[in-house]
């Protein structure tokens, strides 16, 4: 369905037939350099933990050490699996989580359409004012992060109370611009200001949705991260089916309100239910490491080696 209405933008696209085979047949090596690029950093800047990385300050050192434990973390301690897949938190985070990427693939991939079809942008600016939002994205992300950390450190309100706050106040916000962005006419200064909007509130609660695992249990961190950055995936591939759905028959403006209310519906449910079930809060079984099981986890690693 929605490769219907791609197929249509396309036909509009100004650039000759020549550069759009060039287009489609080079986007892939574009997309290995990065994914290289990306591996290569990692190689480069990741080791397994603060003790063995050879570039850390002695300050940043004692922050880890006090923040996960002194323990290496190459000790690899057993994780409690039963608890963490039981964890009431865990799973709050992961539909938060979904919230978020429903909201942000809805934009994403549906945005030039509604560009096209709503507000009568023609190919050759579509692309300039699709990206406006992201800018005001990228810019608000260390902003989110430094007003977070500036609430935690000083000691002003506590993590649970900073992450749920954000979570509520971002997925509200964001909600109550993507119904007003349903209304704003065919005024396109006013929709690409309402959309960076959008996105830049869409920032305070993802300042929440990817970083608390490290809060939950930070030795266990990439497991958590593993199964909320699934669940949230899977809005990310139903939203703009969704788009698609509401807007098959005729991608029309008060179609793409549909799209907006449900987008919005789908936020205020994720802020609900983080904000009554989720927590920023170390938890009971993070620091599960008695001395036992650390020495049988020992004793395994070097039989291996």
């Amino acid at each position: 369905m929605m490769i219907r209405s791609r197929i249509r933008i396309l036909d509009h696209f100004p650039f000759p037939s020549p550069l759009r085979r060039f287009a489609r047949s080079e986007h892939s090596l574009v997309l290995i350099y990065f994914e290289a690029s990306d591996n290569y950093w990692r190689f480069l800047l990741c080791y397994d933990s603060p003790v063995n990385h050879p570039r850390i300050s002695a300050v940043e050192r004692k922050y880890w050490e006090t923040t996960i434990g002194s323990m290496d973390i190459a000790v690899h301690p057993p994780t409690p699996w039963r608890e963490f897949l039981t964890s009431v938190p865990v799973w709050a985070l992961a539909v938060a989580f979904f919230a978020n990427n429903w909201e942000f693939f809805t934009f994403a991939t549906c945005l030039p359409l509604y560009m096209h079809d709503v507000l009568g942008v023609d190919m050759t600016r579509n692309g300039a004012f699709s990206a406006v939002p992201f800018l005001a994205s990228t810019v608000m992300i260390p902003v989110s992060g430094f007003l977070v950390d500036w609430l935690r450190f000083s000691g002003r309100l506590s993590t649970n109370a900073v992450r749920k706050i954000f979570c509520v106040v971002g997925c509200t916000l964001t909600s109550c611009l993507l119904i007003l962005m349903g209304y704003v006419g065919c005024n396109r200064a006013l929709a690409v200001a309402t959309m960076s909007a959008v996105m830049a509130c869409q920032t305070l609660q993802f300042t929440t949705v990817a970083i608390t695992q490290l809060d939950l249990a930070p030795l266990h961190a990439g497991k958590i991260m593993g199964l909320t950055y699934t669940i949230a995936n899977l809005g990310g591939l139903a939203a703009p089916l969704a788009a698609s759905a509401l807007t098959y028959e005729q991608s029309t403006r008060s179609q793409w309100q549909n799209v907006f209310f449900l987008t919005s519906g789908i936020l205020i449910v994720g802020a609900v239910v983080f904000v009554v079930f989720g927590s920023g809060d170390r938890q009971s079984w993070a620091d599960d490491n008695s001395t036992d099981k650390i020495h049988d986890v020992l004793d395994r690693n070097q039989q291996e080696n």
